[in-house]
């Protein structure tokens, strides 16, 4: 789905920033601490700078922009980060000129695995930014990314800021119509979340969080399959599981579940 802006009579340039943020959380439970260090390992794998740089170039494709420069890094014991600073128009610029754009146009993503010190809970999560200034829109990228992560758990925040103007110099705060980033989210993806929206309208500030609806143990298992546990064990991890994606999704500690 592609977001649709209006062609609007401007004077100057469209400079309408428009950040999309995520916070995209995957949830598991290691039953040993072997299993746990493999946990880890997996994920730096799985999620390294060379793997989220191929996923922000196809962000950069996506929605229209152009890349400017590429930083990633790898951190010890674990973890990755990316930025990928980007314009609307191909540049062949000075270095003081992609200085400009540093708080404009960028892709950024930074990814935290972890692991309940007690419980065998490992939670991995990727906090990704789409901030874009001008006609492109950060929208345009939403399902690729949802898609890529495959989270458990997402929150999403959408704004849009600054002001340009049209040529008899009113001012325009937005460029294009929303009432919910789930507007832009595919009906697939809608259909297997519960969502709820948290939206500021009068400010161009929307915020939306999704849950899996469908919980299947065998998913949230490293290296060992739910056949291999006892029930007493299963219902335990599953309610281990459940508990730290609710405290997730809800954004506070919660009493213990039964």
């Amino acid at each position: 789905m592609t977001i649709k802006t209006n062609k609007l009579k401007l004077y100057g340039f469209n400079n309408l920033t428009k950040t999309l943020s995520f916070n995209m959380y995957d949830v598991c439970y290691a039953i040993s601490p072997e299993a746990r260090r493999q946990y880890i390992e997996y994920i730096d794998e799985q999620y390294n700078s060379r793997k989220l740089t191929s996923i922000l170039k196809n962000v950069s494709s996506i929605i229209g922009a152009h890349i400017l420069n590429i930083a990633g890094q790898d951190y010890d014991p674990q973890g990755a980060s990316v930025t990928i600073l980007i314009s609307e128009e191909p540049m062949e610029v000075a270095d003081t000129d992609i200085v400009c754009h540093l708080d404009k146009s960028h892709l950024t993503v930074h990814t935290y695995p972890e692991s309940h010190p007690q419980k065998g809970i490992m939670t991995f999560r990727a906090d990704i930014e789409v901030s874009t200034c001008g006609r492109i829109s950060p929208l345009n990228a939403l399902n690729y990314l949802l898609d890529n992560f495959e989270s458990d758990i997402v929150t999403l925040d959408y704004h849009v800021r600054g002001f340009t103007r049209d040529i008899m110099g009113k001012k325009l705060f937005i460029d294009h119509r929303i009432n919910s980033i789930q507007n832009y989210i595919s009906r697939d993806t809608r259909n297997r979340y519960d969502m709820i929206d948290v939206n500021v309208y009068q400010e161009n500030i929307f915020h939306t969080k999704m849950i899996l609806k469908e919980f299947d143990l065998d998913t949230y298992l490293f290296n060992v399959n739910a056949d291999d546990l006892t029930v007493r064990q299963q219902n335990h991890i599953q309610r281990l599981v459940r508990q730290e994606m609710m405290e997730i999704f809800n954004g506070r500690n919660m009493p213990t579940m039964r």
